[in-house]
Order: structure tokens, then sequence, then C-alpha cells
């Protein structure tokens, strides 16, 4: 037996709740890992809230690291081997679970546990924000929402190493200095300041060819005023919600704008590439191009707690769960 946090039914933070979960010997093609760290993202609050649906009871969380304690038969990975996985399936809120071989990646040495949990499901996130839904080139000039979460602080910096110029969106200034801290050139407090107007003054008057958009309701038509004709908004979550039903002319009068709606799912749906994302990430980390900030950690049992504090905004950086 192993204890997990499972949800029966959708809603609140008080839907988790910690059981003792039978967990049997890892079939073909799966393993069983020991978790040493978990990592938290906001995708979780919309499974559990059934914003995104799953079927019922289930277990929660995708994101962990730890090491591999048995293997199933055809398994080219060693008892043993540190691993870490964010697209492996559901129920990383655990000491231990059986996953998919073919969706763990090794964790190179220099990297910790509480690093590879906290940076694979953001990391990876950037990764094919800044690499492949909108390759992002030297000079380029792009806006961040949240620039101060777990996904911004990377993007803040994968994105200044390769020469782009990034304007991030915060809620105050405590926020704004650690963006800074991270990469960003220019830091908007959206609870004072006009976003648009802001993005023209910082620009000297052009509008951006790309705006990357994790937050949705709050910001969803700022994001669209930002850009120029042509540009592309890459709406990526609903931190406050989802916006309202898209009026397509709206993008026409705009500029003839394009829009996106990816997921990590689809960026990384085979083994092959989801190596390559997790290799460019690890690559960044060792070279010290994106620090691993993790800003909070909480036991597994005070879960319910960490999803209200990322919910509420009171968190900043990563945060880890610790089985």
């Amino acid at each position: 037996m192993v204890q997990a946090i499972r949800i029966h039914k959708t809603g609140g933070p008080e839907v988790m709740v910690l059981e003792d979960v039978a967990l049997e010997p890892p079939g073909p093609g799966m393993v069983t890992v020991s978790n040493r760290a978990i990592g938290l993202n906001f995708i979780d609050t919309y499974h559990r809230s059934g914003t995104y649906p799953l079927p019922m009871p289930t277990g929660i969380g995708m994101e962990g690291a730890g090491v591999i304690e048995a293997v199933g038969e055809g398994v080219d990975l060693a008892v043993g081997e540190r691993v870490a996985y964010c697209s492996a399936g559901f129920g990383s809120y655990a000491q231990a679970l059986n996953l998919p071989a073919a969706r763990l990646v090794k964790i190179p040495g220099g990297i910790d546990f509480e690093q590879a949990a906290a940076v694979m499901l953001k990391g990876q996130t950037t990764e094919y924000l800044l690499q492949r839904t909108y390759e992002l080139k030297p000079g380029d000039t792009c806006l961040f929402h949240a620039a101060a979460g777990g996904v911004g602080l990377v993007f803040g910096q994968w994105a200044n190493s390769i020469g782009a110029t990034v304007i991030g969106t915060v809620g105050s200034e405590e926020k704004a200095a650690l963006a800074l801290a991270h990469g960003y050139h220019h830091v908007i407090n959206y609870r004072r300041e006009n976003v648009v107007e802001r993005v023209l003054e910082i620009t000297g008057g052009d509008k951006l060819p790309v705006v990357y958009d994790g937050v949705g309701k709050d910001t969803f038509e700022i994001s669209l005023d930002c850009l120029r004709p042509r540009g592309l908004m890459v709406s990526f979550g609903n931190a406050s919600g989802l916006p309202a039903p898209l009026d397509l002319q709206g993008l026409s009068v705009r500029g003839s704008l394009y829009i996106t709606r990816p997921t990590l799912f689809t960026y990384t749906a085979t083994t092959e590439e989801l190596r390559q994302s997790s290799a460019a990430l690890f690559d960044r980390v060792l070279a010290g191009q994106v620090r691993v900030e993790i800003g909070q950690r909480y036991p597994l049992a005070n879960v319910q707690q960490a999803h209200r504090d990322l919910e509420s905004r009171m968190t900043s950086g990563s945060t880890v769960i610790v089985p």
C-alpha cells in the first residue's frame, strides 16, 4: 500500500483526500516509480475542478521525479535509475505509482529530484512555446502574462538567453522584481498600468508578433490588442478562468490575427518528441541559462492548501510537494 491523493468528485481543494492505495507490480512496458518530489501545476486545478474532466474516481497530478523500484517486461530502464515525468498519466500526488516507461526521461547528473520535478512540465511547456509554437529569434519582442509564475520564470530566462526582448505582466512589485531577475527586460504591473499602452511605450509604438497567454479570461482581449497585423496569440492556459467565446471577426478587424490553443501533450506526443524536448530543457538548466526556482514546498498531506495558495496567486516560482 502507498499513500496517494484521490478525488471522487470535482470541486474545490477539499475534494482531494489522502488514501491508502494498493500498488500492483508493473505490467509489460510499465515501471514502478518511487517519488522523491512531485510538481504542482495549474493544470492540476483544472482536473480537480472539472474544467478538464477526468473519469472518477482518479488520482491527480502529472509531474514528479523519483527512482525506479520495479520494471515490467520489455522495459529499457533499470531499477535504481533516476527518472522524471510530466505527461505519463495522472496520479503523481502519491508516494509511488506505476507509469509507462516510454513516457519517462532519465535525470542527468547535476540535476536533483526537486529541480526535475519542479521544471519538467513548466520547462517543456516553455520549450514548445518558444521553439515550436512560435520560434522566437534574436531581436524578437514578445509579451508573456504571469511572468513571475512557474512557467513565466523559466520562459523569461530561456527567451532572454536566445536574444529576444521579453515583456512580462505581474500583479505586484515583489513579482516585478522577481521577473526582472529572471530574464525579463520590461515588466508591467497590470493592477495599476494599462498593458496595451505600456507595450506601445516600450516598443516605440510597435505592436508585437506574438503574445503568450496562460491567464485566460482576464487577459484575453488585452493580448489580442497587443498584436500587430498577422500576429500570433498563443493561448495556453486559463488561470483566471475560461475566456468568452471567440468572435472571429475580432481577429479580422485587428489585422488578420492568428490564434492557437496548444497543449504539451500534442507537442510531446511521441517518445522521440518527449525526450528531445526534455533534453533541450536539461541542457539549458545545466548550462545555467535556466535556474529552477522553488518558491514553496508542501507535504503530501497538505496538498489542499497548496492548491488554495496557487489559485489565489500567493505562490511564486515553482512549487514542490514532498511525498
